[in-house]
């Protein structure tokens, strides 16, 4: 089992640190007055340290190479 959490959190840390955010459209309501409604298209963006997928890979990577216990 900590094979394969190292597996997938060694994947997740290589992608976060080549991929350091993505944005994305929301709807706002600018104005709302009985049955008018206007709405206007909102970005926005969600980013994060690359240090944190650095994190990340080296916990996979010890996962992966310290042998359990049995």
């Amino acid at each position: 089992m900590a094979k394969s959490i190292g597996i997938i959190l060694v994947i997740v840390g290589i992608i976060m640190l080549v991929w350091t955010g993505f944005s994305y459209t929301k709807k706002e309501k600018v104005v709302d007055i009985g049955s008018l409604e206007i709405t206007a298209d909102k970005k926005e963006h969600v980013n994060w340290p690359p240090y944190v997928g650095g994190a990340i890979l080296v916990a996979g990577v010890v996962l992966l190479v310290i042998p359990r216990r049995r």
